[in-house]
């Protein structure tokens, strides 16, 4: 079991504070809005600020994902 950040981009309006964060994860692009990458599992270590970054979200545009683990599905 793997835990990933998903992204509204319909709901968000590019505040930043998740790529502030999580910087690891949560990139911006030319406008300042977030990428992420869909097949990255967070880390252990990084999972409190996930949440963390998930909870201050002014649009509530971050979640977290439970899936299945990434090494099985290869």
């Amino acid at each position: 079991m793997a835990i990933r950040v998903r992204l509204d981009p319909i709901a968000c309006d590019g505040y930043g504070y998740c790529c502030e964060i999580l910087p690891e994860l949560i990139l911006k692009d030319e406008w300042g809005y977030p990428i992420i990458d869909r097949n990255e599992d967070i880390p252990a270590e990084l999972l409190g600020r996930a949440k963390n970054a998930v909870k201050l979200c002014p649009k509530v545009a971050l979640s977290l994902v439970v899936v299945e683990s990434s090494v099985a599905r290869r």
